[in-house]
């Protein structure tokens, strides 16, 4: 009995189905748990017509043109039949029925519930009800002996019963089913069937076999099973000839015997393995409908008893033909749908089911078998003797036999019992529905929609843009029946498959072409479809049936073509991107082997992923490829899971959504249709109870946040690693764009990696309270520079002076490293903004976020400084000197920063030197001249001793360029932390000078309190003596700035010139005075000339190099040393 086993075709949503055929087998009736009923015409009828019965509906039957179903409503209802108009209650229960069937004249209709009754209802007067009690469970199922005298039940209860119905009582009842107690947590339905015309035998699906009782005596005369078989059978149906019981079972094996010699004639089984929930022989017997729990139709055709029989007249003649009847029999078996159903083109219609030795490979090596003959040795001796052994016993009385074409099927065991192989996913093109709709989404994406209509009145296209700015929306019509297409900013890409006749078509509307021809057409070569395709940033590209992928331009010139390793899945393209998922072998147990390429079209063309495998969920499929709109491969599984590429990480993939986690029901699911980072979502349309949205009414898109499956995400440890994992993962695409030569959002940039930042002090402040100091320090080599000094900060207020040690050296290592790396940074430079920091390596990057978010930061310390107190204490004399130092345009400084400095107010941050060269003198200095008590905050002035133009090399901003450091506060009362954490022991004398050289600054004009110097190095050269013009302009550039915000500092000391020279000569000799009031003595003077003569012969050449943005600080020389150790130690 071969046949052929149809693709499904989706129905219902997720859960219980049932179907039935009508009496002339035009129609296939199904019912779901949606609630609805639809009447097919065939498996391939494209629009079924659909009666809502209500919320859900349990089961149906279908007699005499009048339909009735069980609802949730707890009726039995009516309707009729092909029209649907309701014709009332049939009749109703405490709680909803369960099963319904027909008597075999339709005139009765039996009904079980789960308020484990069983009524008989009169079709022609519903008011004429049987009731039959006795069950103690939910009933499952109920069937009418065809000449009803009987009614056969199983209940959850364990128990089948047989009643008499006229007398309404219980003739017999036999233990055989496992016990629940609910029809939902039953293991099996237990649908039990009645053989139709003779009425003899009663069949029971009871675990994995089936058991036949026989009338009148209610004795099992026989059982039928299958060696194959593991699971319980579901679902029984008689044959309408009555020889012949298909049962479906929960693993989806459906299997169909021959009665009589009790031998398995077919076996098929589901193309995903799902549950087999309703089963139904069409009239004519040539057919098998039946569905299964996730709402899905199939079909088995090519049903025939004749095949199955062949009548002889000696036993040797049937002995002849017997193998040839068993090569028959399994040359379209259950092997064939490991490949069917899935992989079009493998078969041809033109080919008997016979004929069809290319689909019968359980192994798709080299050599085929034909049958699963061909894996047992020696079969003809074997398969010759069984036959041989058991024929006599299958002669009935007029001579005819029955070859029994399962009798060899025992020995198939042993021969392969390991995984079997999945079923290759069909070619499908991303952001769209399925072929087979007569209107449907041909492309749904970030630029537009392609919607398809193939109806009795029209076959066309309709193309409509969300921006209506790029194009006006187009109707097309598909004289050619397109089926593929794709849209960008630049075309439309449509292909058509080939057929006898006519090759496979490419056709392009090139909308932004600027001349008047903008459609062209290319034919592929005879024998070779597209599969696939998509649109690049000037290019497009199409995989086809012979392994091909051919590149065009957008103009339709002929550009590279390759071969792909195997069949392709699907591809998408984005800017200069091209991703191309195909298969790289047969997968098992449901698995899909995948493998996928990242191409590169940019000047330096490259292959970034090299056919590596693609990480699907366990027994999925692809469901989704493409890039988010920030140029971000990206796939989504048939499980939901949203994988991105994560390049910081070797191009691995990343899961970063589940959308089952938003779906309320099982059967809902979201429809992507677009992915981006900034902001992060995930664009999708809801549907519910369906996998795919229907074209009209238009559906709403709906926006989910991304998540990614971190441990413990309910705690606020696990919600903070949460957020910043995943703000790192997500803004990787600021690199890659800057790399590609794009422009990109450095104030996106530059706000995600503050929020990063952020993240860390918060962790780190919790892994401090949770008294976790080692977590702390790997949480502090994430970040950058600036914020380690906040974290040392947060340490020593904590009194941790060990971490806050460790948390020194870190940010000296950072330092140095930095300094290191400064020579690549400067051969670098144009492509310094593509470097980021991305939290698996500290780079030069991290210092980006330094100079762009400074002001941020240093509005941070202030905060911590006035609320905590003074953590780090500098003495007296550092204090002083540091407010001598001020700002000095022509002093020996660091390289300025190409960009603009941002006004401060000099009573908060203090001023920055942009010319100033931090050459490490301070700390030679403090520690040739000072005792301190720890070097916890010399590492700290140490590490953040970087020149401006260093922090600048990420360049992802050009608004900030503030040195980021450790600010040398005025003094304040000293806490009892500060006197035993950062205390320095100055010499006496330096405090009482220090204090001296304090008192003519609180008599300047603007200065309000003690600004904090620009560096906190005791940096030697900045010491030296100052002019009237450079106080005055200390005193005044607030006042300057005030007027003139947007002025850079070579134009503030112009502006200040220019004011200084129009004070009246006393004002200007006073400001003389009072520098050399504040000059130290002789001796200091003698002892720095040298010193001093070096910074006054480099100031000018130094000057025009800063402001050419030199970036390579001075080599510190031993003069240098040698003056600021003499200095520091007098």
């Amino acid at each position: 009995m071969p046949c052929e086993r149809k693709p499904m075709r989706y129905g219902h949503s997720e859960g219980h189905t049932d179907v039935c055929f009508d009496d002339t087998g035009k129609y296939i009736v199904t019912c779901g748990s949606d609630g609805d009923v639809r009447i097919w015409e065939s498996l391939d009828d494209d629009d079924p017509k659909s009666i809502n019965v209500g919320e859900k509906a349990y089961s149906l039957a279908l007699k005499n043109g009048k339909l009735v179903t069980a609802a949730s409503n707890n009726t039995v209802q009516i309707h009729t039949f092909p029209e649907g108009d309701p014709d009332g209650i049939l009749t109703r229960f405490t709680t909803n029925a369960t099963h319904i069937t027909y008597n075999s004249s339709g005139s009765r209709v039996a009904a079980g519930s789960s308020d484990f009754m069983v009524k008989v209802v009169e079709m022609y007067d519903s008011s004429q009800q049987k009731t039959l009690r006795g069950h103690t469970a939910p009933i499952l199922s109920v069937t009418f002996d065809p000449k009803d005298e009987f009614l056969a039940s199983a209940s959850c209860d364990g128990s089948v019963a047989v009643w008499k119905i006229e007398e309404q009582t219980q003739v017999t009842s036999w233990p055989l089913l496992q016990k629940s107690n609910d029809v939902i947590n039953a293991k099996s339905l237990c649908r039990l069937a009645w053989q139709p015309k003779a009425a003899k035998l009663l069949a029971v699906p009871v675990e994995t076999t089936v058991q036949l009782y026989q009338r009148d005596s209610w004795a099992q005369v026989g059982t039928l099973s299958d060696d194959l078989g593991t699971q319980a059978i579901n679902v029984v149906a008689w044959s309408p000839c009555g020889k012949f019981l298909a049962a479906g079972s929960i693993g989806g094996l459906l299997t169909v015997w021959d009665v009589e010699s009790k031998l398995c004639v077919e076996r098929q089984t589901h193309e995903k393995g799902y549950t087999v929930c309703g089963l139904a022989w069409h009239p004519s017997g040539g057919q098998i409908a039946y569905t299964d729990t996730e709402g899905c139709l199939g079909v088995l055709d090519g049903l025939s008893s004749s095949s199955s029989s062949s009548s002889t007249t000696t036993s040797s003649t049937m002995t002849k033909q017997a193998p040839a009847s068993y090569d028959d029999l399994f040359d379209d078996d259950d092997d064939r749908p490991m490949d069917e159903g899935i992989s079009e083109g493998a078969r041809s219609p033109a080919k008997n089911p016979g004929d069809e030795d290319d689909d019968d490979d359980l192994i798709p090596a080299t050599g085929r078998a034909r049958n699963r003959s061909a894996f047992l040795d020696d079969e003809n001796s074997l398969d010759t003797g069984s036959l041989k052994q058991g024929l006599d016993k299958f002669v009935d009385d007029v001579g005819s036999a029955i070859v029994p074409p399962a009798a060899v099927a025992a020995p198939l065991r042993p021969v392969y019992d390991g995984p079997m192989p999945t079923p290759p996913q069909k070619a499908f093109q991303p952001g769209s529905t399925p072929a087979h709709l007569m209107h449907r989404f041909m492309m749904w994406n970030s630029v537009g929609i392609v919607r398809g209509y193939n109806d009795d009145q029209d076959n066309a296209i309709d193309v409509e843009f969300h921006d209506t700015a790029v194009h006006h929306a187009m109707h097309l019509t598909n004289s050619l029946g397109h089926t593929v297409a794709d849209l960008s900013q630049e075309a439309v890409l449509l292909a058509c498959p080939g057929t006898d006749e006519l090759a496979s078509k490419l056709q392009c509307l090139h909308f932004s072409s600027w001349d008047t021809n903008k459609e062209w057409m290319v034919d592929l070569p005879k024998g070779e479809d597209v599969q696939a395709l998509c649109l690049g940033q000037g290019w497009a590209a199409a995989a086809t049936s012979a392994l091909m992928l051919r590149l065009f331009s957008i103009g339709g010139m002929q550009r590279e073509l390759f071969s792909l390793p195997g069949p392709v899945v699907c591809i998408a393209g984005h800017g200069e991107q091209l991703l191309v998922v195909y298969h790289r072998g047969t997968g098992f147990d449901g698995e899909q082997a995948l493998g996928v390429q990242l191409l590169q079209f940019g000047q330096k063309r490259r292959q970034v992923i090299h056919g590596e495998p693609l990480p699907l969920s366990r027994k999925s499929h692809l469901s989704w490829l493409g890039f988010t709109a920030e140029g971000t491969p990206c796939f989504i599984d048939s499980e939901g899971v949203v994988r991105l590429l994560n390049r910081s990480l070797g191009n691995m993939w990343t899961p970063v959504c589940n959308t089952r986690d938003n779906c309320k029901g099982k059967s809902d699911h979201y429809w992507v249709v677009g992915v981006h980072e900034n902001p992060q979502q995930l664009r999708c349309i809801p549907c519910k109870g369906s996998r795919y949205p229907p074209t009209l009414p238009r559906p709403a898109v709906a926006v989910l946040p991304f998540k990614l499956p971190l441990c413990q995400t309910t705690t606020e440890k696990g919600q903070m690693e949460e957020q910043y994992w995943r703000s790192v993962l997500l803004h990787n695409h600021y690199g890659f764009l800057s790399s590609s030569g794009y422009e990109i959002d450095e104030e996106g940039q530059s706000q995600a990696q503050k929020e990063q930042q952020e993240l860390l002090m918060k962790m780190f402040a919790l892994s401090c309270k949770l008294e976790r100091e080692f977590r702390s320090v790997e949480l502090a080599e994430l970040m950058t520079q600036n914020v380690v000094t906040l974290a040392i900060r947060y340490a020593s207020r904590s009194r941790r002076m060990a971490l806050a040690q460790r948390l020194s050296d870190l940010a000296l290592e950072k330092a140095n490293q930095l300094q290191g790396e400064e020579p690549q940074e400067e051969e670098e430079e144009p492509l310094q903004y593509t470097r980021r920091n991305t939290g698996y390596s500290q780079s030069s990057s991290e210092m980006g976020a330094d100079r762009q978010h400074s002001s941020h930061r240093q509005a941070q310390e202030e905060e911590v400084d006035e609320e905590q107190g003074q953590e780090e204490h500098m003495d007296e004399g550092d204090v002083a000197e540091s407010k001598r130092q001020g700002l000095n345009p022509f002093a020996k400084g660091t390289a300025a920063s190409p960009e603009k400095l941002s006004p401060k107010p000099v009573s908060k941050e203090g001023r920055v030197n942009p010319f100033k060269v931090s050459s490490g003198l301070g700390r030679l200095g403090s520690a040739g001249g000072q005792n301190r008590v720890t070097n916890v905050l010399d590492s700290m002035m140490s590490s953040s001793k970087k020149p401006t133009a260093l922090l600048s090399s990420s360049g992802s901003t050009g608004k900030l360029n503030k040195t980021p450091f450790l600010k040398p506060l005025a003094p304040r009362p000293k806490t009892k932390t500060q006197s035993t954490l950062l205390h320095m022991n100055a010499p006496k004398a330096a405090n009482k000078k220090a204090a001296e050289e304090r008192e003519p600054a609180v008599c300047r004009l603007k200065q309000t309190e003690a600004p904090p110097p620009a560096s906190p190095a005791e940096n030697v050269e900045n010491k030296k003596h100052k002019s009237g013009f450079q106080l005055w302009l200390e005193d005044n550039r607030r006042i300057i700035l005030a007027d003139n915000p947007d002025l850079e500092e070579t134009d503030v000391i112009k502006e200040a010139i220019g004011l200084f020279r129009t004070l009246s000569a006393d004002d200007r000799l006073t400001w003389t005075e009072r520098a050399k009031g504040q000059s130290g003595d002789v001796a200091d003077m003698k002892k720095r000339k040298r010193g001093e003569e070096e910074s006054r012969g480099d100031k000018n050449g130094q000057s025009e190099a800063d402001e050419t943005s030199a970036k390579k600080k001075k080599p510190l020389d031993t003069s240098t040393k040698l003056s600021a150790f003499a200095f520091n130690k007098n």
